[in-house]
């Protein structure tokens, strides 16, 4: 099994549908991958108008009204960024073997173990065909991966006639990244979708050839060893490799939050540690039976496989700490990113919300139309534009592009719940209800309703605004997805004072008020229990009960398991007595919460 060694020891992950559209373009020339959002095909089509015209390059529209429209502007931006991060990293090569400033620069965002950092540190007076035969043999750009969010896989429809499946939107995503001339991988998110997960079945590009190489890798966004377990050997069955298991805390995170049952990230992560073996040998084993039917090569030992994580961190020390206790491959750093011009794509109005935001201000909102929890920011365009409507009666989004129009109750083609025409269907129904309900019953009701967000505009609009490209259509303003370390970054920062700081050459943290990475993690999942227990609105079931009882003892066991760990020489050295002091208050908390007993008729 063969290991290949990125340059950086962080990533930054896919943030909205925006954020991170054209990150690569950004800072893949310094070695950094990122990851872009393959799901808006209209906002990927202004991007390629966008950069064809920046860079000077050929650009032909590719319309709606074009058979497979959709996977060809995927294609097509793809294959535009690939050219454009190939050229610029070229270019950068050239700059550095010529400025020794700019060399300067370049090896203090190097890792402080870095051979390469070393190796240029060395031969700075060797002369300039020196160092740029040092660079072509030793320097390569980061990745271009694309991510798929599962669930977004809405069934399409020409007419009143359903299309095939593989039209479906993920599957025409998934199309799009196999035939661009990327080398590189598929984040897939949001659990697990057999149909999808079958039809990479359909491309060679995902099987690996005689030297043992995958032209194009899968990469599983996970929030557990067993789910990595369950969706690696379903794909192993296919003949099909997880080249990376991208773990994510279930609430530190931004975005749609995917909470375990009480599992806490600490824990989780060291059954990875513990079992990465297993891991490998049962998907191995069941891929060699797999390729074997289908008559494809077999490789002779496993692939390569990555354990990375993401989710809350925000100090060097948190990140060295994962690397060298959890011996993860790599961490991602995403929200802090967002306050990096150089690396996101952010509007300057969002981009100051964020640097003003406290802890208050960042939040688990119901407003995505999935029914998924939603880490947002209050005070964004997207919401003072949505109260305005409902404050006018008018509620609801025009919902012009329909990707989360999931909603199979008004029929086959699906309708979103945060659209007008859902709405309005739902508020006439609570009318007529109205009269046998409680005041705060109804606003409750009318609240469930009406909070749902059109993400799928109010998530692409900043590349819009940032790049001055017109906006279509009903004014939905901007939704941002920071988790909830955005709270303890506060300016605006240049990327290689970001970059120095995840590596502990500098720092943009103001004050000692940010908790540990771990810490936060246990307090959003017990207030997560809490509020699940407060806020319950039908009959207590026994499968709640039970349920809760996991998630408590989950979280009792995780404390547990924190109480060992801060005793490690490693946290006696960095840790103060409060933070040990947190552990027993959450420790108190959590047993004290009392879980309902089912009534008895």
């Amino acid at each position: 099994m063969t290991t290949t060694k990125p340059l950086h020891t962080f990533h930054i992950p896919v943030m909205g549908l925006a954020y991170t559209i054209d990150s690569p373009i950004r800072v893949a020339k310094f070695g950094i991958s990122s990851v872009i959002s393959i799901i808006d095909d209209d906002l990927i089509e202004k991007m390629s108008a966008f950069y064809s015209s920046k860079f000077n390059l050929p650009y032909q529209e590719i319309t709606q009204k074009m058979h497979d429209y959709r996977a060809k502007r995927i294609t097509t931006y793809l294959n535009l960024v690939d050219k454009i991060v190939k050229d610029k990293f070229e270019n950068f090569k050239n700059e550095l073997s010529e400025s020794k400033i700019a060399l300067d620069n370049y090896i203090a965002m190097l890792p402080n173990k870095s051979a390469i950092k070393i190796g240029l540190q060395n031969m700075m007076e060797d002369g300039k065909e020196a160092i740029m035969n040092y660079l072509e043999s030793n320097l390569s750009p980061g990745d271009i991966d694309v991510n798929i969010m599962t669930k977004i896989d809405k069934d399409n429809f020409i007419k009143d006639e359903q299309l095939p499946t593989e039209f479906n939107d993920a599957h025409a995503s998934l199309r799009g990244f196999a035939n661009s001339n990327l080398s590189s991988s598929v984040v897939l998110s949001a659990g697990m979708n057999p149909r999808l997960y079958s039809y990479f079945e359909n491309f060679d590009v995902f099987f690996p050839d005689e030297n043992n190489h995958l032209n194009k890798k899968i990469i599983l966004k996970v929030s557990d060893f067993r789910s990595a377990m369950i969706q690696g050997n379903f794909l192993a069955k296919k003949g099909l490799w997880v080249s990376e298991y991208r773990v994510e805390s279930g609430l530190n995170c931004g975005g749609h939050a995917f909470a375990t049952d009480g599992y806490l990230l600490g824990p989780i992560l060291e059954e990875f540690k513990e079992k990465k073996e297993q891991l490998i040998q049962s998907a191995h084993e069941l891929m060699v039976k797999a390729l074997a039917i289908k008559g494809k090569y077999i490789p002779e030992n496993p692939l390569e496989l990555k354990i990375t994580v993401q989710g809350g961190v925000g100090t060097a020390t948190e990140h060295d700490f994962l690397l060298d206790h959890y011996q993860v491959d790599s961490v991602g750093w995403g929200s802090p990113f967002l306050l990096v011009p150089e690396a996101t794509s952010v509007d300057v109005h969002t981009r100051e919300l964020l640097a003003k935001a406290k802890e208050e201000d960042l939040y688990l909102s119901p407003i995505s139309p999935l029914g998924i929890p939603f880490n947002t920011l209050r005070g964004t365009t997207n919401e003072t534009l949505k109260q305005k409507r409902i404050q006018d009666n008018k509620a609801g989004s025009s919902c012009p592009k329909r990707f989360l129009a999931l909603s199979k109750e008004f029929g086959a083609e699906g309708i979103c719940t945060a659209s007008k025409k859902y709405q309005d269907v739902k508020l006439q129904e609570l009318e007529v209800e109205k009269e046998t309900l409680t005041a705060t019953m109804y606003a409750n009701a009318k609240n469930k309703i009406t909070d749902k967000s059109c993400l799928c505009v109010g998530l692409a609009n900043a590349s819009y605004l940032e790049n001055d490209l017109k906006i279509k259509g009903q004014a939905q303003g901007v939704v941002i997805c920071p988790g909830p370390n955005m709270a303890y970054f506060d300016h605006e920062v240049s990327l290689i004072k970001m970059v120095q700081h995840i590596y502990g050459n500098d720092t943009v943290l103001d004050g000692e008020g940010r908790p540990n990475m771990f810490v936060k993690e246990l307090k959003m999942y017990t207030d997560y229990l809490k509020n699940e227990i407060a806020t319950v609105s039908t009959s207590i079931t026994a499968g709640q009960i039970k349920k809760w009882n996991l998630f408590k003892n989950n979280l009792l066991e995780g404390i547990g398991y924190y109480e060992n760990l801060f005793a490690t020489p490693f946290f006696v050295k960095d840790f103060v007595n409060s933070k040990i002091d947190l552990l027993d208050q959450y420790k108190t908390e959590i047993a004290n919460i009392k879980i309902p007993e089912l009534e008895l008729a």
